[in-house]
């Protein structure tokens, strides 16, 4: 069937915002998509203390990674790493992010990683100044890109680990490792953390109005072994971590191209996810109605004029879910009123 599935992280406003919010966005191809469209599934509600975010979640289980018997982050480092081009020959490996951690009163908070604007050559220095004390205890650690590096810890199987974005803006105590391997790496993180604290690098970033660099984050434990499994003809707006399900576009994705494709492809607009996590709802606001406009609107265009079969909207929020399945069909049921109603489910 030539259709496609379009996943919004964070389209859901927090129940508090969502009618005040909703009233103000200016988004009539997402209310009509939502209001001639059926439920594909039923909301889902999913923990607010989850390890990971419900797309997280989503994406881990629509391709294939297994799933952990205890709330975990996704097993996602070994496909990333051959996303990267750098495929494990074995052992079990985990995710590292360069991060800022703050004091806040009384505890300490992650900041979103996407917002740590880190550059290759800053990156490769950190990573050069870190891997000594990885590799003097027997850890092999892996370079994959200025964000995104990996660490070998078989003995660390089990490791309970959240998402960064799980973490992001939250008292970082209740999203710490827990399990084989916890204190290892608390150790383990101290150690750079001095170390970075007296990196000249960090002094310059400061100096221009940039975060430190002063922490890691560990998330994504996963054996070599396991991969993500094809679940599209195509996958469009993958980045950052979902590289792990399929590489990155060459030229960045249009509406009218993936209009031209075949098949059951998968659209990723994550431009949401950084605001909501900042809790930016003015500009939540403005990036919404630009999603509707540059994407939205034409991909509807495209459903009318037969390019499509359906478009399945996957939309989710902090703690919920939603899927919305519209068709040619139900776009001719012209008695209900475009909305955005479903918005706030």
């Amino acid at each position: 069937m030539n259709q496609l599935d379009i996943l919004i992280p964070f389209a859901l406003p927090p129940a508090e915002m969502a009618r005040d919010l909703l009233r103000q966005c200016q988004a009539p191809a997402l209310a009509m998509l939502l209001a001639r469209g059926k439920h594909a599934a039923p909301t889902q509600s999913h923990d607010p203390f989850s390890r990971a975010l419900p797309h997280e979640h989503w994406l881990a289980q629509r391709f294939g990674l297994p799933q952990p018997a205890q709330d975990c982050s996704p097993a996602a480092a070994a496909a990333l790493m051959r996303g990267l081009g750098h495929p494990p020959a074995a052992g079990q490996w985990f995710v590292l992010h360069p991060a800022h951690i703050h004091v806040a009163r009384d505890h300490l908070v992650l900041t979103d990683v996407a917002q740590l604007q880190l550059d290759e050559a800053q990156s490769q220095k950190l990573f050069a100044s870190a891997a000594p004390l990885f590799t003097e205890i027997g850890h092999e650690v892996v370079y994959g890109d200025a964000h995104t590096w990996f660490i070998r810890a078989d003995a660390w199987a089990g490791l309970r680990t959240s998402t960064p974005s799980a973490a992001s803006g939250r008292n970082v105590d209740i999203w710490m490792p827990e399990g084989p391997g916890e204190l290892a790496w608390r150790k383990l993180q101290n150690e750079v953390q001095m170390q970075w604290f007296s990196e000249s690098l960090n002094e310059e970033r400061e100096m221009r109005g940039l975060k430190a660099v002063n922490s890691m984050w560990i998330w994504g434990g996963a054996d070599a072994a396991v991969s993500a499994t094809p679940a599209y003809a195509a996958s469009y707006g993958l980045n950052g971590w979902t590289l792990a399900f399929g590489a990155a576009a060459v030229t960045p994705p249009t509406a009218a191209g993936i209009a031209s494709g075949s098949g059951h492809r998968l659209l990723l607009l994550d431009q949401l996810v950084e605001l909501a996590l900042a809790e930016e709802w003015g500009l939540w606001l403005q990036r919404m109605e630009t999603l509707d406009r540059e994407w939205l609107a034409p991909l509807l265009a495209s459903l009318r004029s037969g390019a499509f079969d359906a478009i399945n909207l996957i939309l989710t929020g902090a703690d919920k879910s939603v899927q919305i399945s519209t068709t040619r069909g139900t776009l001719r049921k012209f008695w209900r009123k475009p909305s955005l109603q479903r918005l706030a489910a």
